[in-house]
Parts: C-alpha cells; structure tokens; sequence
C-alpha cells in the first residue's frame, strides 16, 4: 500500500477511535446506572481502554506515515518501531480479545458482561463500534502493512505485565466499593477468580501468537516496513 495511502487510513481510523472514544466518555452522567457507573467509571472497562489504545496506536502510525513522506526517516524509524511494538504487543491481542470474550459472553448471559439497562444509555451503533469494528480494523492492520514483532519473550514479558496492571486495577476496584468490575467475576471464589484469570491471560497469549501468525504468513520472514 502506497504510503500516503497508508497515512490517509490511519488518519481516518484515528479520528474513529477518538470519536468514538469521546462518545462513551461524554455519556450523560445523569443517564448512566448507578449499579454499572461506579468508583472508576468508565475507566475501568477493558473495553474503552482499549478505545484509547486504538487512538493512540493510529495516532503513532499516522504520524510515522507522515515522516515518511516528507523523508525524515531517522526520526521515522524511531516512531515505526513503538507502532510495531504497540500493534504487536497490545493494539492486536487486546482488539481480538475485546471482541471475542465479549460476544461469548454476551450470547451466554448479556447480564454478565453488558447489562440490558445499558440499552437506553449507549446506543447500539456505539455497542457495535466498541465491541465488534475494534476486529475488523485489527485485521485490516495486518493486511495493510508487515509489523515487526519483537522477541517472543520480551513480547509475552510486556503483554504480561499490562494484563497484570489491569488485573491489580479491577482488584483494587472491588476493594474499595465492594462491587466487581463485571458481574461476571461475582459467580468465582477466589481460586476459580484465579483460573478465570489465567485462562483470560493464556487467551490473550494466543491471540498475541496468532497476530504473529498471520504477519509472518502474509508478509513472510524478511518483509518489514522502514
């Protein structure tokens, strides 16, 4: 893809990303449900984390399209490889992960995951770009240029260590309210909150190896941007 084409699609998906990020946060405070909008708000949610992670993610990769084309490649490689990290790493695993976990859930039991009082709050054009387009443009990602992947295990080490700081957040936030992130985590004693979070992270972990599957199947070995 030719890169003033590449600059204008990440140009567009950024301007997406932080509409829609914007959308969910400016949700009329008088609106929300006082059981789903507690201590964090919104900030609590994997989902819109991963809305600003998108932005960010874009907002990297228009920028280093736009060094590439008025030639500063030395500062261009620079900000090419924090995309790549950040693709590799977070932007893709977390995507596939957002969306995948939440339509199961949701064809399971949707009061686990996205209670039915959300309806009248968040519109169904932003469940749909909050939870299903964050794969489509993931997948697109990997099509539309080969990333660099870093050591697996420096790779595995960071995408860890996010998951980590996620987890510790939704602990801290149930020590202070009382009330779980998700109603989901309300059915688990503390082992099996254990093995739930396990099995989330070994999920991730595929999805972060599939992403690399899928890069290294498209682009072959030796193909990466500069």
């Amino acid at each position: 893809m030719e890169i003033s084409t590449l600059a204008t699609y990440h140009c567009l998906a950024f301007v997406w990303y932080f509409f829609v990020a914007y959308s969910i946060a400016h949700v009329k405070t008088e609106e929300r449900p006082s059981e789903v909008f507690l201590y964090g708000g919104q900030w609590k949610y994997l989902t819109v984390l991963n809305l600003i992670l998108q932005a960010v993610f874009y907002g990297v990769s228009f920028l280093a399209d736009v060094l590439r084309l008025i030639k500063k490649l030395r500062c261009a490689k620079c900000i090419i490889s924090s995309r790549d990290l950040l693709f590799s790493v977070l932007a893709f695993p977390v995507s596939t992960f957002v969306c995948i976990s939440f339509w199961t859930l949701y064809t399971y039991n949707r009061e686990l995951v996205y209670p039915k009082s959300l309806d009248g709050v968040i519109p169904l054009w932003l469940n749909h770009a909050m939870h299903t387009a964050v794969l489509p443009f993931a997948l697109l990602e990997i099509l539309a240029l080969p990333h660099r992947y870093p050591a697996k295990k420096k790779g595995l080490i960071l995408l860890g260590f996010v998951a980590f700081l996620y987890i510790s957040w939704v602990l801290w936030i149930y020590s202070v309210t009382g009330e779980w992130v998700y109603p989901l985590f309300a059915l688990f004693s503390p082992p099996g909150l254990a093995a739930f979070f396990a099995g989330s992270l070994a999920i991730i972990i595929a999805f972060y190896n599939f992403g690399e599957f899928l890069n290294r199947m498209i682009w072959g070995q030796s193909k990466f941007s500069s």
